[in-house]
C-alpha cells in the first residue's frame, strides 16, 4: 500500500516550485502547479493551492498571484548580487576549477532556473591559473577554528619545482604559528600569523599549506598584531602591475621555479635546460613594476624575448647605472 502523503508538506513543495520556476519575469499558473505536484505524487485542489499561496505571502514571501499567474518576485539575493558573487568565485585563484563549478552550482540554486542560465553563461574556467590544492576550503576551516579557539596552528608548507611537483619546505617539518587573520589579496588567500621565533607577523599562502591542525597551545603575538599595518604590508608584498600586456620569454634558474609558478600559475609551459635553468613563456603586464619584479631576482631571471622588452630592461639598467656613477 502506497504511503499517504503528509498534507502539511504541500505548502513547502509549492514554495519550492515557485523558487525554481518563477521570478520577476517568469510566472506560472495554478493548474501548472497542480500538475507539478501531481508528478510528485501530491494531490491538490485549486482552492487549497490558493490558500497556501496566501499563507506564504502572509508569512513574508513576496508572492504575487492573479490572472497573469503566480510568481516569487523577490529573494534574499537579487540576480545582480548573484552575478557579483559568481564573479568573485571566478576571480579567486585559490579555488580549484572543480570547486568553482560546485560553488557556482550552489549559487544558481538561489534563483529561478531561468535566471540561473544567465549565471551559467558567465562561468569561465581558467584552470591553469587556479590553485591545485583541493583542500583549500578545509585549510580555511582549520585556520578559523584555531583563531576562534585562540590556539596556535601547525602545518606543512610547500614550494613548486620546475617539474610542477610540490616540495615540502624544511623536509616536511611542521610550522607552528599563531594565526590572526585571513586576507584575500592579489587573487589569493593568505594567512597572517605571528612567528614567535622571529617576533614578527608573517604571511602564508593558504593553498600552499598542507595538513593544518589546531594546536593545544594558546596563540601569541596579540600586541604585535594589534600594531600591524596591513595596508603598508600589502602594498609591499602584493603589488599589482599596470601597463600593456604582452607575452615574454624568460630564462630562469631552477631555484626560482616556485616564484614563477606562484606569479603565473601552473598552466604555463616550462622547458628544462641542461645547465640548472629552464625557460618559460608567460603573459605579463609590461611596466616599470614588471622590470622591478624581474630585477629582484638578479641574475637568476633573464628576459630573452621579445627584443623590445629585453631592450627596455637594458635601458632601465643603463639609466640606473648612470644615476649611480
Amino acid at each position: 500500500m502506497a504511503k499517504k502523503f503528509d498534507e502539511k508538506l504541500k505548502i513547502f513543495y509549492i514554495l519550492k516550485i515557485l523558487q525554481e520556476e518563477t521570478d520577476g519575469e517568469h510566472r506560472i499558473f495554478v493548474p501548472e502547479i497542480i500538475s507539478k505536484l501531481a508528478d510528485m505524487g501530491i494531490q491538490a485542489e485549486r482552492k487549497s493551492v490558493y490558500r497556501d499561496l496566501d499563507t506564504l505571502a502572509t508569512f513574508g514571501f513576496d508572492i504575487s498571484h492573479d490572472r497573469t499567474g503566480c510568481a516569487l518576485l523577490s529573494r534574499d539575493f537579487q540576480l545582480a548580487e548573484l552575478k557579483l558573487l559568481v564573479d568573485a568565485v571566478q576571480a579567486s585563484r585559490f579555488i580549484t576549477g572543480d570547486q568553482q563549478t560546485e560553488l557556482v552550482g550552489k549559487l544558481t540554486k538561489l534563483t529561478s532556473r531561468h535566471q540561473a542560465k544567465a549565471l551559467n553563461r558567465a562561468v569561465r574556467t581558467e584552470e591553469g591559473d587556479r590553485a591545485q590544492n583541493r583542500s583549500i576550503l578545509s585549510n580555511i576551516d582549520w585556520i578559523h577554528a584555531a583563531m576562534t579557539d585562540n590556539k596556535k596552528l601547525t602545518f606543512q608548507y610547500f614550494d613548486w619545482t620546475p617539474k610542477k611537483e610540490q616540495l615540502l619546505r624544511h623536509d616536511g617539518k611542521r610550522y607552528e604559528m599563531s594565526p590572526w587573520a585571513l586576507v584575500w589579496s592579489n587573487e589569493n588567500y593568505y594567512m597572517l600569523a605571528y612567528d614567535e621565533k622571529m617576533d614578527a607577523i608573517r604571511h602564508f599562502r593558504v593553498d600552499k599549506m598542507k595538513l593544518p591542525r589546531k594546536s593545544d597551545l594558546p596563540r601569541e603575538g596579540f600586541d604585535t598584531y594589534s600594531r600591524f599595518d596591513f595596508s603598508k604590508y600589502s602594498s609591499k608584498l602584493f603589488g599589482m602591475f599596470s601597463g600593456e600586456e604582452c607575452t615574454v620569454t624568460l630564462r630562469c634558474e631552477n631555484s626560482v621555479a616556485g616564484s614563477i609558478i606562484d606569479r603565473f600559475g601552473t598552466g604555463i609551459s616550462i622547458f628544462p635546460q641542461n645547465d640548472g635553468c629552464f625557460t618559460c613563456t608567460v603573459p605579463v603586464i609590461v611596466s616599470p613594476n614588471f622590470y622591478s619584479w624581474v630585477l629582484q631576482f638578479g641574475k637568476r631571471i633573464e628576459i630573452i624575448a621579445p627584443a623590445d622588452i629585453r631592450d627596455g630592461m637594458k635601458n632601465l639598467l643603463l639609466g640606473v647605472s648612470e644615476l649611480y656613477k
